[in-house]
């Protein structure tokens, strides 16, 4: 239960959002999350990408007593907000596995001094399952100074998720050992179907007596949503899709300069990424880019680079003027190009934000629904009129679906994955989902019929989440703790203003040209 007999005085949001974060306002529903934090309430978010689910957790850090713990799977997530934190003047740590010995007792010794300066401590879930740390950590709520635990990423604890991790299960261990005062939790994710987020409740042990829901949709209202379908042959397929973007960036150059006159540093650079499965076809189409005359600055980013080289580009990226280059020697008075973009694959994901990514396009169709809303969704955070595409055939769409099964092989005979489940049980679960979650891409693509946000929110289980509220009644008599996805019988409308291609330009358009694709294939087979 909530102890509301050790609550903190009312405190002034807006005062300290814009004292200690330098912002003028909320969004929509950051007031209702934080506030259910500070009275001690556990806490589930699932908020679309650029919502600011960091703040739902910060600044309720910031404006109580304690210490708030973060737990965080990614080393360039956590960093990125530790680095933005400081900036702001707010004393936050970081135990990781490039935190020096010296560094670490230091932090240690304030957390455990009784009166800890630092406010906000973030670890990876590996870290949370040590034993030294859980000793550090039971004193520290001895003390009284255990204020709550933010859990990021809440998904990875589901098998039935795309991103499993199995160390999120024993985060349960918070809830068994701190009951007296227990310690509120606060699990915030950007996609999870309805067994994922039975997964997250259960598995945290979140208190659904006074647990405290809220959502945002997953599809993003000021991103339009578009599917591109391209030649089948290994050859034609790289070629048109090439010059289909780069056509594209000639006509957004083109009406860009005609908005803002004939004076070209007066245009200001375009932001965009494009994922693509592999470290080779990134370089190769950062190269393609860059050399296509079409003033073009692309650079690659995937796993296969050095962490300095990846530092630095993460570094320019998100920057206020992300103008990319191949080297350290930026000329600040040099005018930037027109466009700037990032090759990236999956490597480049959490953590790394710049606001004014104006496109996101998929080269080929990605490996999950999960990984596309999240990817799509670093397209226009800053709230402006942003565009994702993704490329897609039948025979890209085999690929993938090959790759996905030569990871299932590759775990079932001792995983080259680093993260993997740790049973037959359960990684048959995870397998499952993984090709489940693919299939929903698949569908998504080739529906030629439907609002693409209408399809997102559907397979996102958005409209489940409008049904059963926030409210202590609701969440009671609506949401049932089941692995099974409750599926409302009759769909709203979700109309998106013609915010996608299936509105924009009419079923039969779309279907023509799915269709159109697929003859010129079966003509280039010679069955025509």
């Amino acid at each position: 239960m909530v102890d509301h007999q050790n609550r903190r005085p009312k405190v002034d949001l807006d005062f300290t959002l814009r004292r200690v974060f330098g912002k003028s306002s909320f969004r929509p529903l950051q007031r209702e999350v934080i506030s259910a934090a500070i009275d001690g309430h556990d806490v589930f978010l699932q908020a679309a990408t650029s919502f600011g689910k960091s703040l739902c957790f910060q600044l309720p850090a910031v404006a109580s007593h304690g210490v708030t713990l973060v737990v965080s799977p990614l080393l360039s997530l956590m960093m990125d907000q530790v680095t933005t934190l400081q900036a702001n003047g707010i004393p936050v740590a970081t135990i990781n596995g490039k935190t020096q010995y010296a560094e670490r007792r230091e932090i240690m010794d304030d957390l455990l001094s009784g009166h800890p300066k630092i406010r906000l401590l973030y670890v990876t879930p590996e870290f949370c399952s040590t034993e030294t740390f859980r000793r550090n950590l039971t004193r520290i709520h001895a003390q009284g100074e255990l204020t709550r635990v933010a859990i990021d990423e809440a998904h990875c604890i589901s098998e039935w998720g795309h991103d499993f991790r199995p160390a999120y299960k024993e985060l349960l261990w918070f809830k068994t050992n701190f009951k007296h005062p227990p310690v509120p939790i606060t699990a915030l994710t950007a996609t999870a179907t309805a067994s994922v987020r039975t997964d997250i409740i259960n598995l945290l042990g979140l208190d659904i007596r006074t647990l405290k829901m809220f959502n945002t949709p997953s599809a993003r209202p000021n991103i339009h949503y578009e599917i591109r379908y391209i030649p089948g042959t290994d050859d034609s397929c790289e070629d048109h899709r090439l010059h289909d973007f780069l056509l594209w960036l000639k006509q957004v150059k083109s009406r860009r300069d005609s908005r803002l006159g004939s004076n070209e540093n007066n245009s200001p650079t375009v932001s965009g990424i494009i994922y693509v499965p592999m470290r080779t076809m990134a370089d190769t189409l950062a190269w393609l880019l860059s050399q296509s005359g079409n003033d073009i600055r692309a650079i690659p980013y995937h796993a296969g680079l050095g962490n300095e080289e990846r530092n630095r580009i993460q570094a320019m990226w998100t920057s206020k003027t992300p103008f990319l280059s191949n080297d350290n020697n930026n000329n600040d008075n040099e005018p930037g190009p027109a466009f700037s973009i990032i090759v990236a694959t999956t490597a480049f994901g959490m953590g790394i934000d710049n606001p004014h990514v104006r496109f996101v396009i998929h080269w080929t169709p990605p490996r999950s629904f999960e990984g596309f809303v999240q990817e799509s969704g670093r397209a226009g955070r800053d709230g402006r009129a942003a565009l994702s595409i993704v490329y897609y055939n039948i025979e890209e769409r085999n690929r993938v679906f090959t790759r996905i099964q030569k990871d299932d092989i590759a775990d079932r005979s001792g995983s080259t994955r680093r993260y993997t489940p740790q049973t037959a049980a359960a990684k048959a679960r995870n397998q499952q989902a993984r090709t489940k979650s693919f299939q929903k891409v698949v569908d998504y693509c080739q529906n030629t019929g439907r609002c693409r946000h209408e399809i997102i929110k559907e397979f996102s289980g958005d409209y489940e989440l409008e049904m059963m509220g926030s409210t202590q009644e609701d969440f009671s008599s609506q949401f049932t703790l089941s692995s099974q996805p409750q599926t409302p019988n009759n769909l709203p409308v979700s109309p998106c203003d013609y915010a996608c291609d299936v509105c924009k330009y009419g079923p039969e358009e779309i279907n023509k040209r799915q269709l159109d694709v697929l003859m010129d294939a079966v003509a280039a087979d010679g069955l025509l």
